[in-house]
């Protein structure tokens, strides 16, 4: 919901640390692996029970994450670049819930499947619409530059990563926080769904 608010803010300063790291060699296929090396290090701390490392790692995972997309377009945006994104981005999500229910298990494996169940549900409407928009030709820059057509939803990048650093921060409160967000998630999964059926059926096909 907050994406397209906040990319007016943080894409500039971006682009141009991509502009100059463009210029030593640094690739963006590594910044993106390496923020995922720091998300699967955020999980292995939280589920050990150093959340606040955890906290740490995720913040470092999401500045990579908005590090690799900058120096794609400081150098040139690649299929094989975005796939990587997306698809590390996905396990990363899933990472975060299942660490706090390795953590717990009797207080947080219920909530963390919940909201892993949502995240399933919202994931599915965004990237299976993805590809129907691809078939179809249809675009869109409200989010950005990216690789694929990204649907925007209530429960997107910038409301996930806030609810992960919150639990990071207190996490006696990832019960209550995980069952909320699930909720969240599945009221942007419908409308997701709903905006994709009404987009489809604008194509005559």
């Amino acid at each position: 919901m907050f994406d397209a608010h906040l990319r007016p803010l943080i894409d500039p300063p971006l682009n141009r640390l991509g502009l100059i790291l463009a210029g030593t060699g640094l690739t963006a296929n590594s910044v993106t692996l390496a923020g995922f090396a720091a998300g699967m290090g955020a999980a292995i701390a939280i589920a050990t029970g150093h959340t606040l490392i955890g906290l740490f790692l995720i913040a470092v995972n999401r500045f990579a994450d908005g590090l690799d997309g900058a120096l794609a377009r400081a150098t040139a945006k690649t299929d094989l670049g975005g796939y990587l994104d997306i698809t590390l981005d996905f396990f990363f999500y899933s990472a975060i819930p299942l660490a706090f229910a390795i953590q717990d298990p009797a207080s947080n494996a219920l909530p963390a499947v919940a909201l892993l169940a949502s995240f399933y549900a919202n994931g599915s409407a965004f990237l299976a619409f993805a590809i129907m928009a691809e078939k179809n030709k249809l675009t869109t820059d409200a989010q950005g530059s990216k690789s694929l057509y990204y649907i925007g939803g209530l429960a997107e990048g910038t409301e996930t990563i806030a609810l992960f650093l919150l639990m990071a921060l207190v996490p006696a409160w990832f019960p209550a926080l995980a069952y909320g967000f699930a909720a969240i998630c599945v009221v942007s999964a419908g409308a997701r769904v709903l905006i994709g059926v009404k987009a489809l059926r604008q194509t005559g096909r």
